[in-house]
């Protein structure tokens, strides 16, 4: 699978966090290995693991779950005892009939409602008791609820609708990545909605289970998308082949390897033009997503530090490495060296 980054947004969201509670950015972001010139970029984006290790440093910062901005305190382990509570339900209908028991023992959580008509099942959340109503928070809460429901039940859950009580952001693509779903923004409330069939499916996750999905969080609640629908996350997958079949040529040129336009439709059963239209509602093209994936490709290898730019180029498919530098400012607002673990940029 290809790398895949979140916009910088989301960090401006901890870091407004962080700021209220007192804490030194400059060591928040180091921890994270972001550069704090990055928070200035509006095309600026951080790895999956860089969003993870912010938000693990404000667990800890706040021992607070939901990072000091809940009406009251979630103490840092509430939701895995909860789990713990849960895990034993026989199936996922039980488990959610239990979690609402449970929710008077959280006062820190927005109140949820769940309600079932239609053959559609709807999980509503009040952030409006948030002493913020920031976008990293509501999505991280609407992703840990659908994200949760998948892991009980041991297999993929397509949600019909998302729903978003602010504003259609500006990276509203890179929702996607969360979620996967038909988006509605400016509802009346947040909310997921799946098909209530669901509900009788068995919970098939023990408690050693649970311990190592905690440990790992909140990296699959940030980046595993459990069902994708979109078509330019379908072209994506295609595209991305071009990628990774560039990796295993002498040249390493990925470029050379790009399925045409008329390829990916081929593969999609679908006319070249019908493609370029519906990508096109979706807002995008199959350039842009190529770009994408190289953008992403970048950002995640400069992190890790594993290769000299201008090995980087070569492997992305650039000419040469003033070409890669150019195009990685037009993706990003900054030069590669700003990307090295916080590292002092290059020109």
């Amino acid at each position: 699978m290809t790398a895949r980054t979140v916009p910088i947004d989301f960090v401006r969201s901890a870091v407004a966090t962080a700021e209220r509670e007192g804490v030194d950015i400059g060591q928040l972001l180091g921890s994270a290995g972001v550069a704090p010139e990055l928070l200035a970029q509006d095309r600026a984006r951080v790895t999956v693991e860089q969003m993870a290790a912010t938000m693990r440093q404000l667990w800890r910062i706040t021992d607070d779950e939901l990072f000091g901005l809940g009406p009251a305190p979630v103490p840092r382990g509430s939701t895995r005892l909860v789990g713990f509570g849960l895990v034993g339900c026989p199936d996922l209908g039980a488990a959610i009939a239990r979690f609402g028991e449970y929710q008077r023992l959280l006062p820190g959580l927005p109140p949820m409602v769940v309600t079932t008509a239609g053959g559609r099942t709807r999980c509503t959340l009040d952030t409006s008791v948030l002493a913020a109503a920031e976008e990293l928070l509501t999505v991280f809460l609407l992703a840990a609820i659908h994200r949760m429901i998948s892991w009980g039940i041991g297999r993929r859950v397509p949600l019909r609708q998302v729903e978003f009580p602010y504003p259609r952001p500006r990276n509203v693509a890179d929702y996607d990545l969360v979620f996967g779903a038909p988006l509605v923004f400016e509802a009346a409330t947040a909310a997921i909605t799946f098909d209530s069939e669901l509900l009788a499916a068995p919970l098939t996750k023990t408690e050693q289970d649970l311990i190592d999905w905690a440990r790992n969080a909140p990296i699959d609640v940030l980046s595993r998308r459990d069902y994708g629908t979109s078509l330019a996350e379908q072209v994506r997958k295609i595209l991305a082949r071009g990628l990774h079949s560039g990796r295993a040529t002498a040249a390493g040129r990925a470029g050379e390897h790009w399925p045409t336009a008329d390829e990916v439709a081929k593969r999609l059963a679908m006319s070249p033009q019908t493609v370029r239209r519906k990508l096109g509602e979706e807002g995008t093209s199959i350039t842009q997503i190529r770009e994408d994936i190289l953008r992403d490709a970048a950002v995640a290898s400069l992190v890790r530090g594993d290769e000299t730019v201008e090995a980087l180029s070569a492997r992305l498919g650039f000419s040469e490495p003033s070409a890669f530098r150019r195009a990685f400012r037009r993706w990003t607002g900054s030069p590669p060296g700003s990307y090295r673990n916080a590292s002092p940029a290059e020109s």
